[in-house]
């Protein structure tokens, strides 16, 4: 058992946690500046993602990696369970009502990680060939891509539906797709894009993009620019960050904590901010280059790292006006619960794909 533990140990992945850790903190610290409950309760959180974390992280994901097409199929009946019996609220369906306790579920959320491993799953038994994926493999793969988009879209819940297709085809890409394949499709999307507009997308969503491409930006946006702005190169002290002190930020400690943070560390601090994304993301798709036989890690680290980015990305544009309001929060850095747990969660299903990788090799049944 020893030689077991030991083996496990010297296959995590330190640097992870490592650079994971100051967001933890300076998002705590931040919420904690503004509203003492909300800093109680994200702490309840950050306490709940240590079992969380620790319970993935033992389950034996290679040894009954099978099993996650059943998985993937009951993130897919909980989905169109939504659509079907969902809560609505704001005029989205996005929630299920558990039985017997006063709480819901988003099974958007939750299918994140399934949806990741099912195309880890299918890429495993099905590697690329040299030149990559041909048109006969791209459909298949863009089956159990397309089915949980559409039905996230129709909730509506076009932010995760659209993330989710991206991660998708973005970790085919890093796998290898033809770059015929890849014409084909810009060249569809050009073609197709008037038309989605006219006839697919709701009349909020439509109001949405009229918003973000018209001169004057939305109220939310402009005290999320007059905030950044104010932060200057180092920022300001907290007693002097009138934006978010006097509450002329709206939700400063979720959608828009990025401006929070600008206007208190300034230029440099979103520069240090901006460079932890980068850390982690450019350490999860550099696993490609060392795991190059490991199609489950590649897939999953990909992934992770495309989720991680996009959801950076749009965060931070939508608050500089950039980008379209869509409220996907900053990973591991908003306040709230389920985004940062189910963040918690990918990284323990990564650690536990890394530290088992050799699982063939250890013996489970020595006993202590």
């Amino acid at each position: 058992m020893r030689l077991f533990d030991k083996r496990i140990v010297s296959h995590f992945d330190y640097l992870i946690i490592i650079l994971i850790l100051p967001l933890i903190l300076l998002s705590y610290h931040l919420i904690s500046e503004t509203n003492d409950a909300l800093a109680n309760k994200q702490l309840i959180y950050f306490s709940l993602s240590i079992p969380f974390f620790l319970g993935v992280f033992i389950l034996p994901i290679r040894k009954y990696i099978r099993l996650i097409p059943l998985f993937y199929w009951i993130g897919i009946a909980l989905l169109l369970a939504v659509e079907l019996w969902g809560e609505s609220r704001l005029g989205a369906k996005r929630w299920l009502s558990l039985p017997f306790v006063s709480s819901t579920i988003q099974p958007s959320e939750i299918i994140k990680p399934v949806f990741i491993l099912m195309l880890g799953y299918l890429i495993h038994n099905n590697p690329p060939p040299r030149g990559g994926y041909g048109l006969k493999d791209f459909i298949y793969f863009s089956f159990y891509i397309l089915l949980p988009f559409v039905l996230i879209a129709i909730e509506p819940d076009l932010g995760t539906a659209l993330v989710l297709v991206l991660v998708g085809y973005g970790i085919l890409f890093v796998i290898g797709v033809s770059w015929k394949i890849w014409a084909t499709i810009l060249f569809v999307i050009a073609i197709s894009s008037p038309l989605s507009y006219t006839y697919l997308i709701k009349d909020y969503q439509k109001k949405r993009i009229k918003d973000f491409i018209s001169e004057k930006p939305s109220y939310h946006v402009q005290q999320s620019i007059i905030a950044i702005g104010s932060g200057g190169l180092v920022g300001k002290d907290s007693d002097e960050a009138t934006q978010t002190q006097l509450k002329f930020l709206p939700i400063a400690t979720s959608d828009f904590i990025f401006a929070f943070f600008v206007e208190r560390y300034g230029f440099l601090g979103s520069l240090g901010l901006i460079l932890i994304y980068a850390f982690i993301i450019f350490h999860l798709l550099l696993m490609n280059y060392y795991y190059k036989d490991d199609y489950v890690i590649r897939v999953f680290a990909s992934g992770l790292g495309l989720l991680m980015f996009l959801n950076m990305s749009v965060n931070i544009l939508m608050v500089i006006g950039f980008a379209p309001v869509v409220g996907l929060p900053l990973p591991m850095f908003s306040y709230g619960g389920s985004s940062f747990i189910n963040f918690i969660v990918l990284f323990a299903i990564l650690e536990n794909l890394l530290a088992f990788r050799f699982m063939d090799m250890y013996d489970f049944e020595r006993k202590l």
